[in-house]
C-alpha cells in the first residue's frame, strides 16, 4: 500500500460520506466533498507517476473510484430530479460498461488501459457539469449531455486503444528477422 493507492483507497471512503451529507440536504458540502474526491484522484496520479510508485492495482482502483462515486452522484441527482432519467441512463451505460470490460479483460489477463489525457478530460468535463447542475446554472442540463457525447467519444478511444494493446504479434516467417 504506497500513497497513492492510500489517496485511491480514501475516495472509496469519501462515497458514503457524500451519501450521508447528500441525503441531509447539504447540496454544497457534498459537492465539496465531491471535489475532494476529484482532488485525490489529481494527487494519486501525480503522486504515482512523480515517485514511480505506479502499480497494476493503482491502474485498475483509480478509475473504479473515480467511476464509482461519479455514479453515486449520479444516482443521487436522478433521485433528487437534478437529472433526467435519459442523462442518468446514457451516463450509467457508458460507465457501467467502461467499469464491465475493464475488470472482465483484466482478470482474463490482458493488458489494461491506463487513463489518458482524453479520460481525464472526461472526468474534468463531468465534474465541470455536475458543478453546473449543483448550482443551478443555466444551460448546465445542454452542458452535461455534451459532456455525454464527448465521454461516448472517449470510450471509443479507449476501445481502439484497448485492442491495439491486446493485438496479437504477427510471427515472423522462418528464416526472416
Amino acid at each position: 500500500m504506497n500513497l497513492p493507492n492510500l489517496l485511491t483507497s480514501l475516495r472509496f471512503v469519501l462515497i458514503p460520506v457524500y451519501i450521508a451529507v447528500f441525503i441531509k440536504g447539504h447540496m454544497i458540502p457534498a459537492f465539496l466533498i465531491m471535489v475532494a474526491a476529484g482532488v485525490t484522484d489529481i494527487l494519486d496520479g501525480y503522486i504515482a507517476r512523480r515517485s514511480g510508485q505506479v502499480t497494476m492495482v493503482g491502474i485498475m482502483l483509480d478509475p473504479l473510484a473515480d467511476k464509482l462515486m461519479l455514479i453515486t452522484v449520479i444516482v443521487s441527482l436522478l433521485i433528487s430530479g437534478h437529472i433526467s432519467w435519459a442523462a442518468a441512463a446514457a451516463m450509467f451505460l457508458r460507465d457501467l460498461g467502461m467499469i464491465a470490460g475493464g475488470m472482465f479483460f483484466h482478470f482474463r489477463g490482458k493488458k489494461t488501459v491506463p487513463a489518458n489525457w482524453m479520460g481525464k478530460l472526461t472526468t474534468v468535463l463531468f465534474y465541470a457539469a455536475i458543478m453546473l447542475i449543483f448550482f443551478e446554472a443555466p444551460h448546465a442540463h445542454s452542458y452535461l449531455w455534451a459532456v455525454i457525447a464527448f465521454s461516448f467519444v472517449t470510450s471509443i478511444v479507449y476501445i481502439a486503444m484497448f485492442k491495439s494493446l491486446n493485438k496479437p504479434l504477427a510471427e515472423t516467417p522462418a528464416g526472416h528477422s
